[in-house]
């Protein structure tokens, strides 16, 4: 039977309204967050009339699709919308163009506003940690489609959604250590249940930007799909290793970057080409039609016993992470959103981290001539 094979009518009562604002209160926080309903089709590949797919817009690609502390705002009370929705089958969260999802939060604001303002950045704080468990608790399955990179704070909003689909172009991974904060917005809690404790520990730590056929292999995302077409063809990724096999050393390769004439060859064929997102697109439209034939309530119920790891361990930890990191904004934070703000192409975006662990090690107390010291440009 098709999705439009009948209708079934029955008495109805008006309905209440269980959003937190009017449509028009939700559009006026941000007007980079776009909230729209498209209908959701059926087998046959119709739309199906009566039923939707929230489509949630992250909408900032000058800044990589950064949100802004308004942007957090509108991005809850979409979340909020979508799951009020009774029309509503599954949310997709995305973002417009092709080269980002979300890198996180808006480094341009953290550094002229929230550094050295700690009760400033606990309010903020409260925001963010509102927003994850706005997605995670969102009545509603919902679909990362990974439109680009997924990094810092992006992956992690990203790993608080039900599946990812991605494009094989996109890569993902933390930025904390390396920026002056911890991962602790959702990674440190999502990762070891997603990777294992190792994995999370490399991508923690070392954070060091990894490919979507690796996010595959891992099982951070449940499908990769091509996004480069030369010649009228889609092609994989052609910088790194799509098929999987061992090395000389027994390591897997699959998803692992390309080196030497390799690479050369690789970057060569991505000039040629163009981007592609119409098969990402047919993938996550078939992922919510697969959705669509399910008991709502039933599927409500599963979303939700299934999240309870990533739920429960967010749910222990979210708090103090906040307090962490609004005191963190006094001291490494400060340094390294400014080094990431004010660093350029030819200095570099990270602090002088040898002289900063000397000088801490010298007992160097932290004061703006510290700060100042470290910068990128301040390198000799």
């Amino acid at each position: 039977m098709t999705a439009t094979a009948r209708v079934i009518t029955a008495q109805t009562i008006e309905a209440k309204d269980h959003n937190l604002v009017s449509e028009a209160a939700r559009e006026s926080v941000s007007k980079s967050v776009h909230y729209e309903k498209r209908p959701v089709k059926g087998a046959d590949g119709k739309p199906v009339a009566g039923l939707f797919n929230a489509w949630i817009t992250l909408d900032n690609p000058s800044q990589f699709n950064s949100y802004t502390t308004d942007m957090v705002k509108a991005t809850i009370l979409a979340f909020r919308a979508a799951s009020a929705a009774r029309d509503v089958v599954a949310v997709v969260f995305t973002a417009v163009g092709d080269k980002a999802f979300c890198t996180g939060g808006n480094t341009k604001e953290y550094a002229e506003y929230y550094a050295g303002n700690p009760q400033e950045y606990r309010g903020y704080m409260r925001l963010f940690n509102d927003m994850v468990s706005a997605i995670i608790g969102c009545d509603k399955p919902v679909v990362c489609r990974v439109n680009g990179m997924r990094i810092g704070g992006g992956q992690e909003i990203g790993m608080a959604c039900d599946f990812s689909i991605a494009q094989d172009l996109a890569r993902f991974g933390q930025a904390g250590p390396k920026h002056g904060s911890a991962p602790i917005g959702g990674a440190t809690d999502f990762l070891p249940y997603m990777i294992g404790c190792e994995q999370a520990m490399v991508s923690g730590l070392l954070c060091e930007p990894f490919s979507a056929h690796k996010a595959y292999r891992l099982g951070i995302i449940s499908e990769v799909v091509p996004a480069l077409k030369v010649d009228g063809k889609f092609v994989a990724n052609p910088l790194v290793h799509t098929d999987q096999f061992l090395d000389e050393y027994g390591r897997i390769v699959h998803g692992e970057a390309k080196t030497g004439a390799a690479a050369t060859e690789g970057q060569e064929l991505l000039k040629r080409g163009t981007i592609d997102l119409s098969l990402l697109d047919e993938r996550v439209e078939a992922l919510c039609t697969k959705l669509l034939y399910t008991f709502p309530e039933c599927t409500t119920k599963t979303v939700e016993e299934l999240r309870k790891p990533k739920l429960n361990a967010w749910n222990s930890n979210k708090e103090n992470a906040r307090d962490w990191l609004a005191l963190n904004m006094m001291t490494e934070a400060r340094a390294g959103f400014r080094a990431f703000n004010e660093g350029t192409r030819e200095t570099g975006r990270e602090v002088d981290f040898i002289a900063l662990r000397r000088a801490l090690a010298a007992n160097t107390p932290w004061s703006d001539e510290l700060t100042d010291s470290i910068q990128p440009q301040a390198r000799g």
